[in-house]
């Protein structure tokens, strides 16, 4: 089985299909893990670092009520994030992340961990999911790189014409 890096990218150009990801606690990880696969301008076409309740807003059009009512670590948000950052680049698909890496920063209710995900696919909008990674900081910021990229393949494959040969 080839790299999935290299099936995402496959998957994209077969579809003609743009991505562009938002990220918060990842801090334009996905993006550089990306763009180390050569040639991904043909298909990665930006992202943005919303790491700021004020740059989600400003950037990828995060509503100040769904923040106010659910916090920046929530699926309400990221659906937001994946949606809104899809619209301000004009792309196709988009990968949304926010979460709490630690080590401070969690609550009972939301504990260092925490990373919710979105992902938004032109012909299907909008899906999310939240995950707890366990581990120091850069343990759970790169769990979640990985678990947002996996994601993606996945939903990239669940989509007719995945298979371009």
């Amino acid at each position: 089985m080839s790299d999935p890096l290299q099936q995402i990218a496959d998957s994209l150009q077969a579809r003609q299909w743009l991505l562009s990801t938002c990220e918060s606690c990842t801090g334009g990880w996905i993006a550089k893990r990306l763009t180390d696969l050569a040639g991904s301008s043909a298909w990665f076409a930006g992202g943005l670092v919303t790491y700021s309740n004020a740059m989600k807003q400003h950037l990828a059009g995060v509503s100040a009520q769904t923040l106010a009512s659910h916090g920046a670590v929530s699926t309400a948000v990221v659906a937001e994030l994946a949606a809104g950052c899809a619209v301000a680049t004009q792309t196709d698909v988009c990968v949304a992340v926010s979460g709490i890496a630690g080590p401070a920063g969690g609550s009972a209710d939301k504990p260092v961990g925490l990373v919710c995900f979105g992902w938004y696919l032109r012909d299907t909008g909008v899906s999310v999911s939240t995950r707890r990674f366990a581990g120091e900081r850069e343990q759970v910021r790169r769990q979640s790189v990985d678990y947002a990229l996996q994601g993606l393949l996945d939903r990239l494959q669940q989509q007719p014409g995945t298979d371009p040969g």
